[in-house]
């Protein structure tokens, strides 16, 4: 019984190696047999209407022929927030002239507290081409729900609270798509190099 079964084994393999050749020759007569197939664009980003830190009410369509690098935090947020918006800074910095077709952009998640005047003096301490963006709860929402990110207010002793939310710095072009985003992890160095190689 067992010899039989080994003698089996060759014929077996070359059955396999038969099926594996027409499906690779028909790969290539039929259009994505075999092949992983991406078509159109990540589904992220969108129109909006915020407040600026002057209390401006602006659109996207104000940063049409730049490119927006974006970011969802909020003036109180203790470590993750100061540190990304200090690395974008960074990465600007080290574009040189290049930097001037890129708007920084801090949108807030914290509408509550983040007035325009607040988020004045917080992306101030950024570089002076900083935006900061906010808006009513409504507004936020939906920029949020626009930029798949997630922000919910966790209660803090004390009566304060503090914002859980998604750290992801947004690439997007002049036309306002989607062009890449980047973990918070990024380094300044790696992220001046992603946007050299974008812009």
């Amino acid at each position: 019984m067992l010899r039989n079964r080994q003698a089996l084994i060759p014929y077996l393999l070359l059955v396999a190696a038969l099926i594996g050749g027409v499906l690779w020759y028909e790969s290539n007569k039929v259009p994505g047999l075999g092949r992983v197939v991406t078509t159109g664009q990540a589904d992220v980003g969108g129109p909006f209407q915020l407040t600026d830190q002057s209390g401006k009410r602006v659109s996207d369509k104000d940063f049409r022929g730049r490119y927006m690098l974006i970011y969802f935090g909020y003036s109180f947020c203790p470590d993750v927030c100061p540190t990304t918006l200090a690395v974008m800074a960074q990465a600007l910095e080290k574009l040189g002239d290049r930097s001037r077709q890129v708007a920084p952009i801090l949108i807030t998640i914290d509408p509550e507290r983040d007035t325009p005047k607040v988020l004045e003096d917080y992306v101030k301490a950024f570089g002076p081409s900083f935006v900061g963006l906010t808006g009513s709860a409504d507004e936020i929402k939906a920029v949020e729900k626009k930029y798949r990110v997630y922000a919910v207010k966790k209660p803090l002793e004390g009566g304060n609270y503090g914002m859980d939310h998604s750290s992801v710095i947004y690439l997007m072009g002049p036309d306002g798509k989607l062009v890449s985003f980047y973990d918070e992890a990024i380094s300044p160095d790696d992220l001046a190099k992603e946007l050299k190689s974008k812009i």
